[in-house]
């Protein structure tokens, strides 16, 4: 690795956290790393390290999260990182039976959902390790 490139680099190019466009129109991000191109295995780790981290923050924003046992915490970040915070709150049923301890309700409310019929096998693995509380 060539350090002093790196820095004129990341000197010349900035850091932005969020994409922009650039001056020639191509989508953005970091220091100048341009979205159209592809990125390795090993950038793609990360970036899923640091989503699930957020998904994770996210997850413990419900008093109930840390009383979970780690798989079912496993599935609620899983639905947290492919919904989203703010789609995830929505499952208002879902988190009144999970306050409940009512896994196998909590459960049936996930696969009673827009996101079970959009993403299909992925809810209903969930759902089944969600309920059981084991993989």
């Amino acid at each position: 690795m060539n350090y002093l490139a790196l820095e004129l680099i990341k000197e010349h190019e900035g850091l932005s956290l969020t994409t922009y466009t650039d001056s020639v129109g191509i989508p953005t991000i970091g220091y100048g790393h341009n979205l159209t191109r592809p990125i390795s295995e090993e950038a793609a780790n990360q970036i899923l390290k640091d989503d699930i981290q957020t998904a994770v923050l996210d997850a413990a924003k419900f008093g109930w999260y840390e009383d979970l046992n780690d798989v079912r915490k496993a599935v609620i970040i899983d639905m947290v990182y492919n919904l989203g915070l703010t789609r995830f709150k929505k499952f208002q049923r879902m988190d009144k039976a999970i306050r409940e301890e009512d896994y196998e309700l909590a459960a049936y409310e996930m696969l009673d959902s827009k996101w079970a019929r959009q993403v299909g096998s992925r809810a209903e693995d969930l759902a089944a390790i969600f309920s059981r509380g084991e993989i």
